[in-house]
């Protein structure tokens, strides 16, 4: 297939056979994204590979307790906290590889005033999210099939105590990475014409 039929049928996977991902073609689903672009090249983003069960299932319950907690502080319904928990779990759980991406805030510059430390902070916020994306079409070019998922955000302590990460990587989200179970639809699109501004002058 054309770059851009490829490009346009990557799909958000979330359900997957139980197959074992080749660790050959882990390595090259990392490399690739290492070659995202990223701001001044400081390539700020972290990989946690994580495979084994014992690891996942201590993911997941860290990851619950963290959940929980904000979802009752949040007044929700005992009913609806469990079944968004163990929605979060299964996932986790089901997932045959999940790559955790961090941020490393060492590789950025450093600059005294608060405007240009936040934007220094945000283009490597980009950049792991570049890093993301190329991970995710990497899967794509190995028949693999993934799904980016922000929860880390909201729980990075959980996270960084159940993978016992080194203190300054930044949970920033992760992907779960497997064979499709089944290919999703296609998500209906905006158009060009409503998101698009041309600039001719």
């Amino acid at each position: 297939m054309d770059l851009h039929t490829f490009l346009q049928t990557r799909r958000s996977v979330r359900r997957f056979k139980p197959d074992p991902i080749a660790d050959s073609a882990l390595e090259r689903i990392l490399t690739s994204a290492t070659h995202a672009p990223s701001a001044h090249n400081r390539q700020p983003w972290r990989f946690i590979v994580v495979t084994t069960s014992v690891v996942k299932q201590r993911l997941a319950d860290k990851m619950s307790a963290a959940f929980e907690s904000a979802l009752i502080a949040d007044g929700l319904a005992t009913e609806e906290i469990e079944k968004q928990i163990t929605r979060s779990r299964t996932r986790i759980l089901a997932a045959p590889v999940i790559i955790v991406l961090c941020l490393d805030p060492s590789e950025l510059n450093q600059h005294p005033d608060q405007k240009r430390k936040k934007a220094e902070y945000i283009m490597a916020v980009q950049s792991v999210a570049a890093a993301t994306n190329q991970l995710l079409l990497a899967a794509h070019a190995e028949g693999l099939g993934g799904v980016w998922v922000c929860s880390p955000l909201f729980a990075p302590e959980a996270v960084r105590d159940a993978l016992e990460l080194n203190e300054s990587w930044e949970p920033q989200g992760m992907c779960f990475v497997g064979y499709a179970e089944n290919t999703p639809q296609p998500r209906e699109r905006k158009e060009l014409k409503d998101i698009v501004v041309m600039v001719v002058e």
